[in-house]
């Protein structure tokens, strides 16, 4: 059973009380006993795969390289014996809100893992990295770990359906402050004031602007969650010191809500499992079998469709136009509705280019295949008749199809739209996707075979085979391993980790 829970902003001299404040009921949330489901463990499982595929892949991408040499200067506390790396042997320990740092770069840096959409955008898998090097530098167990896992999943989705950052121009970084606070609070066994409190601090502390996903997309793309996963861990700590928020921080008269958000007259209607109820959350979510913005994944896969059966579409002569009618988030964050000339710049950035749907439909359409780096190379994206035909692919927004993307029944919410191509030589194809074939409701939904395939392809000349069969052992056994030996969940590299400029640090 879900309760709902109404969220306002409220004078100070009205003086709500904790117990009504939605950071307070996050908290509760997060302290709830109930056991987790085992579809949920298998699904948490799925994930850390997911994010260790993603991760491994990007090993020596410039922005992993220097958020590695950060944490590599951060040696841990004697409270604890740290957290590992991905890539550096587990014998290499950092403090534990460094490796969230240079974990949680490495995760998001592909943009490649999994994501959860509603009022706002998600990618919920940047929850694993902080709650992953606490459990590590604590000594917490398997069966700890996945409990918190499933709080930072509840706690994010639940914000996600409800808060919409994005309107108001504020990065959606902003909820994984508190989630993957609440997550690390549950793996803890943190009591209900301290979590109330370390929530608040991260939301305080990674609230930023959207600029980050806007235009010419920098390598802060990849550092913004990372940043918020480290203002968790380092809340929960001054939490766990004493040390308070501000109050409240969603519903005060000077607070999110009434500045950042809605403002004063804002009402959102907050879901939340109801004392006792499992956490579910995380079986909402879905993860990409291509290296691109979610919102591109059906798209991708119906360009593969119209490769295997119109190959003349290939050529740019062949080709008038082509419209991608789809919801007002797809048009107006990686379609021309963004009205970013970058968008159709053969000398974008990669990370400009996996938020370009024109770009990434036309070489799909041309190459029946995606490859997270030869698909993104400039020589591909610089190719003559991929600039000709790119440039005559637009998107419009359809008012059904974003209203389906906005749907609360998970039957019929939908990502995709419908392609109207018109030939030169009269003739016009129409053809519609929903949903990307690896969803839940898609043609070949993922299951933990896909995510193990995922994660050997990607780990291919990053990590020794006997390196990857270690990993997958210990991570479908999780639930098993003891406290102290989720330093079994690194990963050693193969090859030689690069280094780069020097800092500060």
């Amino acid at each position: 059973m879900t309760v709902t829970h109404e969220v306002r902003v409220y004078r100070s001299d009205e003086n709500l009380p904790r117990e009504d404040q939605l950071a307070y009921k996050l908290a509760q949330l997060a302290t709830d006993p109930v056991e987790v489901l085992p579809e949920v463990e298998e699904m948490v499982i799925n994930r850390i795969i997911d994010n260790a595929s993603v991760a491994i892949a990007s090993l020596n991408r410039g922005p992993i390289i220097s958020a590695r040499d950060q944490a590599l200067t951060h040696a841990h506390s004697p409270n604890g014996s740290g957290a590992t790396i991905f890539g550096v042997p587990a014998t290499t320990k950092v403090s534990p809100e460094w490796a969230a740092w240079a974990n949680g770069v490495a995760v998001r840096e592909l943009d490649y893992h999994d994501t959860f959409l509603a009022a706002e955008y998600s990618h919920p898998g940047d929850n694993i990295p902080p709650i992953l090097a606490v459990a590590q530098h604590t000594g917490r167990s398997g069966y700890d770990l996945i409990r918190g896992i499933a709080t930072g999943y509840e706690v994010q989705v639940d914000l996600v359906k409800a808060i919409c950052l994005h309107k108001h121009k504020i990065d959606h970084v902003a909820h994984i402050g508190p989630s993957a606070a609440a997550g690390i609070g549950t793996l803890l066994g943190l009591d209900t004031e301290t979590i109330f409190q370390a929530i608040g601090q991260g939301l305080h502390t990674t609230t930023a602007t959207r600029q980050s996903r806007k235009g010419e997309i920098s390598t802060w793309k990849a550092h913004a969650p990372a940043f918020a996963g480290k203002m968790a861990v380092e809340a929960v700590d001054r939490a766990m010191r004493g040390q308070t928020s501000p109050v409240p921080i969603y519903e005060g008269e000077d607070g999110v809500i009434a500045w950042m958000l809605d403002g004063p007259d804002a009402r959102y209607q907050v879901p939340l499992p109801a004392p006792g109820e499992p956490k579910r959350a995380i079986l909402d979510t879905y993860t990409k079998e291509h290296s691109a913005e979610y919102q591109a994944q059906a798209w991708i896969d119906l360009a593969r469709k119209l490769h295997k059966e119109h190959p003349e579409l290939t050529d740019p002569q062949n080709v008038e136009s082509i419209v991608l009618h789809t919801s007002h988030h797809t048009h107006y964050v990686i379609g021309s509705g963004a009205n970013d000339p970058q968008k159709y710049d053969p000398s974008a950035t990669r990370e400009t280019l996996d938020h370009s749907i024109p770009y990434i439909f036309t070489v799909m359409l041309q190459d029946g295949q995606w490859d997270h780096l030869a698909s993104y190379a400039p020589e591909r994206a610089q190719r003559p008749d991929t600039v000709e035909l790119w440039h005559k692919v637009t998107t419009a927004e359809d008012a059904e199809w974003t209203r389906r993307y906005h749907s609360k029944d998970s039957a019929e919410k939908a990502f995709g739209g419908r392609a109207e191509i018109k030939l030169t030589n009269g003739e016009t194809l129409i053809e519609e996707i929903a949903v990307a074939d690896a969803h839940p409701l898609g043609a070949r939904p993922f299951a933990r075979a896909d995510y193990i395939k995922k994660f050997r392809t990607l780990a291919a000349g990053q990590v020794s085979e006997e390196e990857q069969d270690r990993f997958l052992t210990a991570v479908e056994n999780l639930a098993q391993l003891g406290a102290g030996e989720l330093d079994a969940l690194n990963i050693t590299a193969s090859l030689d980790l690069q280094t780069g400029a020097k800092g500060i640090f």
